[in-house]
């Protein structure tokens, strides 16, 4: 059985909450990204945000032409033809990170919290591997339970005002 695999990215705000609500399902890199299928991307807004604010899982990884690239992903990129051209101007390959199951964390977890929890953090420039239990991972991960079990009361507490009234 494979160990889960964790990584942290900078992204500007507009593409992190595009992966969120669906509307972007790649992130585009010019070079390739170390990861493995089914790796939980976690998403760090740049300041001013500064804040990690959801994830999303690995689905598959592609190297190919910016002309490829665009053919297959351009409309779920998040960017204009003419922005996706001038990112990619100049390369041979580019990278896309095809996403899926992202899920917003309830509560950010801020700069200042990242740093708390790790001595010395710093956002990564491209990304970065996150040991699985490290203690980054273990409070966003903290944060998605807290969520799951929130909506589980909710439903619950539907549910049972339901058979109350029936």
């Amino acid at each position: 059985m494979n160990e889960a695999t964790h990584a942290l990215i900078s992204l500007e705000e507009r593409f992190a909450e595009g992966i969120l609500t669906g509307n972007k399902l790649v992130e585009l890199r010019r070079r390739p990204m170390r990861l493995s299928l089914g790796t939980t991307i976690w998403m760090y807004v740049k300041v001013p945000v500064g804040k990690v604010i959801g994830s999303a899982q690995v689905h598959s990884l592609h190297s190919l032409a910016p002309q490829t690239l665009w053919r297959k992903y351009g409309s779920v990129s998040g960017l204009t033809k003419t922005e996706f051209f001038d990112y990619f101007s100049g390369i041979e390959r580019g990278f896309a990170l095809v996403l899926d199951n992202p899920v917003r964390l309830p509560r950010p977890l801020p700069l200042e919290k990242l740093r708390s929890l790790n001595d010395g953090f710093h956002p990564p420039q491209f990304f970065q591997h996150l040991a699985s239990d490290s203690a980054l991972v273990t409070a966003f991960n903290d944060d998605v339970v807290t969520r799951d079990a929130i909506r589980r009361q909710k439903t619950t507490e539907r549910y049972l005002g339901c058979v109350a009234t029936a």
